[in-house]
């Protein structure tokens, strides 16, 4: 009976809703930071289907590609305008040992991916597949390194191979068919050293991160932006220690933090109570206290915000899809997982002073995913949608809003270059309709255009051969009178304005 709660709260939402009237003041003549578009940054892991099937499937295959890559996916990620994208893990970086993966790909050595459900790893997708990948993408790689079984020469000459135009290095990229080095900006110097990374503790791994990024050199014209491992979830003392031992070596410091209903009892993605739905919500929102803490020990040590804070895994997590492998894991994707994100993107924006990049996890076939495939076909997640809607924030400034309002409701807004103002309002209610009335500083908004993400059950998600349960469509809850705007945010809703 459980099961079937979300589906009648919905039904009656719809036939008595209750509504709720919010005041807010749009203060555009205090700009804020800019959000920086890697704010909406994605993660590729060799993990599961995400790589293979997900977003390479070879160039002999017969579902449609370009030059290996699945056409369909590469055309769906240019739409999301991806600023950044980290590779190749995870927990897999750090047993990944980038010479397997270069030269003819026939005579590339397999492993076994031990941490994520023993799937033997061809290394058919290597450097070169990747950052191919990236420049047809228009997207900055962000590498990942592997310190936990790799050493310190290994990086180097990855470093070097990548970005260096002449040298020993070079010479071996332009023999694999790259004769120009490639632009890599982004350089995680290990990832998760406090646990699948090597179990290290943070000053052991503060005195190991200064002795690989030392040998990590800049070529070229290439300037690395260096990242160190950081903290998991609430680790503050990690954080601490990092920025006491390490702070003048590196550009960044990064931590985790998942979504999960329970660790060891994580619950489906798609059935649900609604006590889940509000537990999970409550989760989510949660970050924003970790931030303010991890930046608040940056602070201390980092008063002028010389050192970025990274939080480059985030997202939902539940049980796997019964029948597929439980390393793999392969989640669907409903409206409450978009609700996820839209919180969190809500959240994020106003932390951009310090919180330079968040990485959602991931990006194809695994956990909070913006796209699923099977075979040919290609599934659009709800999450997909969110990030396409939202991107028109990307490196556009932060404008603060004031407003007072029961549970869990968010509001953002930025302006772009252009001098035009969004809004991203979400609604996470499952029963109340919101009437939200903005007046602004000195706008005068001339006119206004909007998307709504909202479906009959929050439940709802999209599956292969079935029409698009949870699509955006055109916004007419808006109205301008006045100069004031006045919105009507349906219940369990999530809607971005133009103005």
């Amino acid at each position: 009976m459980k099961k079937h709660l979300l589906s009648l709260m919905a039904s009656l939402a719809c036939i008595l809703p209750s509504q709720a009237q919010v005041k807010v003041s749009v203060h555009e003549s205090q700009p804020g930071a800019v959000i920086p578009a890697e704010i909406y940054g994605q993660f590729s892991e060799h993990l599961g289907r995400c790589i293979y099937d997900g977003i390479w499937v070879g160039p002999g295959s017969d579902i449609p590609n370009v030059d290996g890559y699945r056409t369909d996916v590469l055309e769906a990620l240019r739409t999301l305008k991806v600023p950044v994208l980290r590779w190749p893990g995870g927990c897999f970086a750090d047993d990944y040992h980038w010479r397997d993966g270069i030269g003819p790909r026939e005579k590339r050595p397999k492993m076994v991916n031990s941490n994520w459900g023993g799937t033997v790893e061809d290394n058919s997708f290597g450097t070169h597949e990747f950052l191919n990948f990236c420049e047809l993408l228009g997207t900055e790689p962000y590498i990942c390194g592997n310190v936990g079984s790799g050493t310190v020469e290994e990086l180097a000459k990855w470093v070097e191979y990548m970005t260096a135009a002449d040298g020993s290095q070079a010479e071996l990229r332009a023999a694999n068919g790259r004769k120009e080095p490639w632009k890599v900006k982004y350089l995680g110097i290990g990832n998760e050293t406090w646990g699948c990374g090597g179990n290290m503790t943070p000053e052991y791994y503060a005195d190991i991160y200064k002795r690989y990024n030392t040998f990590a050199r800049d070529y070229s014209g290439n300037r690395l932006y260096r990242i160190a491992s950081g903290a998991n979830n609430d680790d503050y003392n990690w954080t601490r220690v990092l920025m006491d031992r390490a702070r003048w070596d590196m550009n960044a410091v990064s931590f985790h933090y998942y979504s999960v209903p329970e660790w060891y009892n994580k619950g489906q993605a798609t059935v649900f109570t609604e006590e889940d739905y509000h537990t999970l919500l409550r989760k989510a929102v949660a970050v924003e206290g970790l931030i303010q803490n991890h930046i608040a020990v940056m602070d201390a040590y980092d008063p002028e915000k010389k050192v970025a804070l990274f939080l480059d895994e985030w997202g939902t997590w539940y049980d796997v899809e019964p029948g597929t492998n439980p390393g793999h894991l392969f989640q669907q994707n409903t409206l409450r997982d978009a609700m996820v994100a839209a919180l969190s993107l809500n959240i994020f924006h106003k932390y951009t002073e310090r919180l330079k990049m968040a990485n959602i996890a991931q990006v194809v076939n695994v956990l909070q995913a913006m796209i699923l495939t099977q075979g040919k076909e290609m599934v659009l997640t709800p999450t997909y949608h969110v990030f396409r809607m939202y991107n028109v924030h990307q490196n556009a400034t932060y404008i603060p809003l004031e407003y007072e309002a029961d549970g869990l409701m968010s509001l953002s807004a930025s302006r772009d270059d252009a001098g035009t103002l969004h809004l991203s309002l979400v609604n996470p209610s499952l029963t109340d309709t919101v009437t939200l009335e903005f007046s602004f500083d000195a706008l005068r908004p001339c006119a206004v255009s909007g998307e709504i993400l909202t479906a009959r059950d929050v439940s709802a998600y999209n599956d292969f051969g079935k029409a698009p349960a949870v699509a955006p469509a055109p916004f007419k809850g808006s109205k301008l009178s006045g100069g004031q705007l006045r919105v009507t945010l349906p219940a369990a809703s999530i809607v971005v304005l133009t103005l």
